[in-house]
């Protein structure tokens, strides 16, 4: 049981194992499978996005994957993936809704009448709505599952982090002095946990511009170089301020993105399966 931590912007824990929902159905779920956690101390550095990503660069390398949107109070996955409900159960539990590739997806607003509706919830209950989606929902067979985690170190972090096995983390941040900090909560926070980081990811790290192609640092240099090389960490990606990602975010198109920023990531998340 872990009893708290503190960290900083953006975590994906990665779990590997061979897994079983402890709820009552015990679908076979995860035979082969890893499931993957952003979590973040902060908000607004692009948590939700990199989950979906990441989600998506695992598809791209062929995959089963899915995403759960433990954010209850604040979902965006559903919007990014361009999906809506409602989702539908039987007797064996929830069948999460597929994007149009094929990523499994459950969220709080895939099982709202009104996908605008607020959740006015306290937090052992937004605790609880998450360890159903855990517990309740059919994965079937995903290789990999990513937690999209909301901002903080409440009631559903500590939920998942009790809940699931961990194997794994990739530390995702931005381009800021305050990195070398949260990275070292991170380290610490994995040291608790006793469980290995994968490496950095460093997101909106640049802009590229449209005419020239120069990388123009628009938060400040980046230290995240120097940073892994003090903790040991190898840096896995540096993800660009890109306006088309937006774009496609809006759009419900983010399966759609261009580029092979992630793939460094990916590479270190599916060699847990190896």
């Amino acid at each position: 049981m872990l009893p708290g931590f503190q960290t900083g912007y953006v975590f994906a824990v990665v779990f590997l194992g061979t897994l079983e929902l402890p709820h009552r159905h015990r679908h076979p779920v995860f035979e082969t499978g890893a499931s993957g956690i952003n979590f973040s101390g902060k908000g607004g550095v692009g948590k939700s996005m990199t989950s979906a990503m990441m989600a998506v660069s695992m598809r791209r390398k062929g995959y089963k994957v899915g995403v759960l949107d433990a954010d209850i109070t604040g979902p965006s996955i559903p919007k990014l993936f361009g999906v809506h409900g409602p989702a539908m159960g039987t007797e064996d539990g929830i069948n999460p809704v597929e994007s149009h590739t094929g990523i499994k997806i459950m969220s709080i607003n895939l099982l709202l009448e009104d996908e605008e509706a607020p959740v006015v919830w306290r937090g052992p209950v937004i605790a609880g709505a998450v360890k159903q989606f855990w517990q309740e929902v059919i994965w079937d067979d995903v290789d990999f599952l990513f937690v999209d985690m909301p901002p903080g170190t409440g009631d559903v972090p500590l939920t998942v982090f009790q809940t699931l096995p961990v194997d794994g983390i990739i530390i995702v941040s931005s381009p800021q002095e305050l990195v070398g900090m949260i990275v070292g909560k991170a380290v610490q926070m994995a040291e608790m946990m006793k469980v290995p980081i994968l490496g950095i990811v460093e997101n909106m790290s640049y802009v590229l511009c449209p005419d020239c192609g120069k990388h123009i640092n628009v938060f400040g240099d980046s230290h995240v170089d120097e940073t892994g090389k003090k903790y040991h960490l190898p840096v896995l990606a540096k993800m660009p301020l890109n306006p088309e990602f937006a774009k496609e975010a809006d759009a419900g198109m983010i399966e759609t993105f261009a580029g092979d920023y992630l793939d460094g990531a990916a590479d270190a998340v599916a060699k847990l399966l190896k």
